[in-house]
């Protein structure tokens, strides 16, 4: 069973949309949204359970440039 976390991302001022179609070109995410506040974009996504999820996050979304900071989000369980 994969684990589901969400991960809030703050881009660079003018660059959402660019960051948005890199994530999407990728094709890891279950959804991704544009947001007001503090971030810019959430993301929904499924680690696969044999991933650790901070490597996973690090080496397939955060090196995307000018994502400025990320919050990762931990599910448990849905109801």
């Amino acid at each position: 069973m994969s684990t589901c976390v969400f991960i809030q991302i703050r881009c660079k001022p003018g660059t959402t949309y660019l960051v948005a179609e890199d994530i999407a070109l990728r094709e890891i995410h279950s959804e991704l949204f544009s947001t007001s506040g503090e971030y810019d974009l959430l993301l929904k996504l499924y680690i696969p359970q044999d991933q650790d999820v901070g490597h996973f996050i690090n080496e397939n979304l955060l090196d995307i440039p000018n994502i400025e900071r990320s919050l990762t989000t931990m599910t448990f369980k849905a109801f």
